[in-house]
């Protein structure tokens, strides 16, 4: 092994690279391992990084630092990148009763760490670490550590703990999280199907998709008027593609100037109560379907790329005027919108182009639809918002009482700051946006290289705390700070606000941000829905967890 001693020495930043891609190769091949159906996933890197620093396989402490600290920059930028254009509008739809229980469930997390460090006498450092293990959030870690730099004079062996309680409390707090699940679906006796049914019927009140109408005009005071001229038929967001004229045969394009005669026969696309009330401003409902009427007349879909018709308005976008073509609805993150005139065009949207092909072909270029700068992530825009996040997140904020400043730190600064960019989506030339499968890929990487390196840099001292006295109690301390929390808001939010088993598995596992919870959450209940309540709290949650650890080791540790 005299080689491996040599390149050590000799070619430091080739070690540091082999050690990290073993640590990664041999942690990610662990995390795939499935036992009963639950595997480890990422996290096991944080294990593997464990053993070889148990073996003293690791890199310099000023390599580690940076590795590490980029690595969680990289993950929690990415996530709020993903998680900020829908963070508003998760609040608004149910925000207000599941971020509650949210909230009080990392709060009554944080009371039980004090409590249990207090009473059987933990150091407060590992303390906090076990608290970031056992709700499995790895960027409360990353604060932790932040803020133990900012003590004066930390004991280095002091700094190491909130890693080793991390590790040690992480896997009851994966297995808790299902645990919770199961137990509340065993004693409460519920069915999953049952709750799937009520909830897609909750889902469905109040929410309206998109229809097509036949509209025949047989209101005489519309004879001669333009489409526009219509009264009541912007507000009402209904968008007229096709005409068929009184007497012929083939249907055209519609537009905001076409001229309407009694008798004409119009395809109107909007919901289904606006309809309605289009109908009869306008005249009577009819069986016949312009969409299987022949006529030169198309549709195609185009996505918005273009940055120069970015913050404009489909009206101001004059595509009737200058091709005589309409855009009769938008597709926006997977929601369908009616083309009403002042709506505001984001990078991304989808339009549905109805006209002649010919016209339509020279809507493209206009539009941008180029596959390719959808794909094509804006690096120059990412560097700016890590940048502005790590200039937040190193910014103090004194608040009253505490006897230092708080920081968001590397993981809460980035993290705020991609949120609100990603919700704003552009300023000037600058585009926020990254394409999904970026994201996820930049996410696995930033947090595989942290858990590395908190695994190299833990595991040092890992195994002989793990099997001294300490170790099985700082296992038990987990599970109490897991198990308990997640069974209270269960129950609170079954039986006083009569939440459904979908939102609460989906609520459980955002509460402790956790995506292999939520995926146990999708099977449990046979679907997707569990995502929607795990993607309203999972914003606010986060910055929580990063903010209570973080006054925990302000307050708390001496």
């Amino acid at each position: 092994m005299k080689w491996f001693a040599d390149l050590s020495a000799l070619h430091p930043v080739a070690f540091s690279v082999l050690i990290l891609a073993a640590v990664a190769v041999a942690g990610l091949a662990l995390g795939h391992i499935k036992i009963r159906g639950i595997q480890l996933g990422v996290a096991g890197v944080l294990f593997a990084g464990i053993v070889f620093g148990h073996f003293h396989l690791t890199l310099t402490p000023e390599t580690l630092g940076f590795v590490r600290d980029f690595g969680l920059i990289l993950f929690v930028y990415t996530i709020g990148i993903q998680v900020g254009p829908g963070f508003l509008t998760s609040l608004r739809r149910q925000g207000l009763p599941l971020n509650s229980l949210a909230v009080g469930i990392v709060l009554c997390g944080a009371a039980l760490t004090v409590a249990c460090a207090w009473l059987l006498h933990i150091d407060m450092a590992a303390a906090v670490g076990i608290f970031a293990g056992a709700t499995t959030n790895t960027p409360a870690l990353g604060a932790v550590q932040e803020a133990l730099k900012q003590l004066p004079a930390i004991d280095p062996v002091r700094a190491s703990l909130p890693a080793l309680g991390y590790a040690v409390a992480y896997p009851f707090g994966i297995i808790g999280i299902i645990l919770s699940m199961v137990l509340i679906r065993m004693l409460l006796r519920i069915d999953p199907a049952a709750e799937a049914k009520a909830f897609a019927t909750e889902q469905e009140t109040g929410t309206e998709p998109l229809l097509r109408m036949n509209v025949r005009v047989c209101n005489r005071n519309l004879n001669g008027l333009r489409l526009h001229e219509i009264p009541g038929k912007d507000t009402l967001g209904v968008v007229v593609s096709r005409v068929k004229y009184l007497g012929e045969d083939e249907v055209s394009v519609a537009n905001a100037e076409t001229v309407l005669h009694e008798g004409d026969l119009l395809l109107a696309v909007g919901t289904g109560r606006n309809l309605h009330e289009f109908c009869l401003i306008v005249g009577q409902e009819s069986r016949e379907d312009l969409m299987e009427t022949p006529g030169p007349v198309a549709f195609e879909r185009f996505v918005v790329t273009r940055k120069e018709i970015l913050g404009k308005t489909i009206r101001e976008l004059e595509l009737t005027q200058r091709y005589g073509v309409t855009v009769t609805r938008v597709l926006r993150s997977e929601v369908a919108m009616t083309a009403v005139p002042n709506l505001t065009l984001q990078f991304g949207d989808a339009l549905r182009v109805v006209g002649k092909a010919a016209d339509i072909a020279r809507v493209g270029p206009v539009l941008g639809n180029s596959v390719k700068e959808l794909n094509r992530t804006s690096f120059i825009a990412m560097f700016i918002g890590i940048g502005l996040g790590v200039l937040l997140g190193i910014h103090p904020f004194a608040l009253p009482g505490l006897p230092m400043p708080v920081r968001l730190g590397l993981a809460g600064g980035p993290l705020l700051v991609a949120i609100v960019l990603s919700r704003l989506g552009r300023i000037g030339t600058l585009l926020w946006y990254m394409p999904l499968n970026a994201n996820l890929a930049l996410r696995e990487l930033g947090i595989t290289l942290f858990l590395a390196c908190a695994g190299l840099k833990a595991g040092e001292h890992f195994f002989a705390i793990l099997f001294s006295g300490q170790g099985p109690l700082w296992m038990a301390c987990g599970a109490i700070i897991t198990l308990v929390p997640l069974l209270l808001g269960a129950f609170v939010g079954r039986f006083l606000l009569k939440e459904n088993f979908i939102n609460l598995c989906g609520l459980l596992s955002g509460s402790m941000t956790d995506p292999p919870a939520l995926a146990f959450a999708n099977a449990i209940n046979n679907s997707d829905a569990p995502s929607v309540a795990y993607a309203t709290v999972y914003p606010l949650t986060m910055l929580l967890r990063i903010l209570v650890a973080q006054l925990i080791v302000v307050c708390c540790v001496r």
